[in-house]
């Protein structure tokens, strides 16, 4: 794949990611937000990052966005409880198995992103991703 075709490819993931984020109700104006982006799409390249979040993962989104660590991780979890109690409660029984609608907890951060993650590399294996942002 040429340098090109990387960036178009980049491009429609992070697309593709942003709609999932945006159909579980996480709004777009909270710094955890682009972290949480930033989360799943390293995620979705790397799964080891899910299983060691605070040494990894944070640290790594904390770089990228110039701050802390724990404001990442507080971000994060605002973000993903605010699309818990907001989002749409089929898109979280379809990705999770249940949701807020069901008296469930929210999940947690690494359970979230790593949902999520898997959920992007399922869909780009079986096509379903290049089908959507084509």
């Amino acid at each position: 794949m040429n340098m090109e075709n990387e960036k178009e490819a980049a491009i429609r993931l992070e697309c593709y990611v942003t709609k999932i984020m945006l159909d579980m109700g996480v709004p777009a104006h909270l710094k955890g937000y682009h972290y949480l982006r930033a989360a799943i799409l390293l995620s979705e390249k790397d799964m080891e990052t899910v299983s060691s979040v605070t040494k990894l993962l944070y640290p790594e989104i904390a770089r990228k966005f110039r701050t802390t660590d724990q404001k990442v991780e507080r971000a994060i979890r605002n973000a993903i409880e605010v699309s818990w109690e907001r989002g749409n409660p089929d898109t979280f029984m379809e990705l999770f198995g249940y949701s807020a609608k069901a008296g469930k907890t929210r999940p947690t951060n690494s359970e979230y992103i790593a949902r999520v993650a898997d959920k992007i590399r399922l869909d780009e294996r079986s096509g379903i991703l290049n089908a959507m942002t084509a």
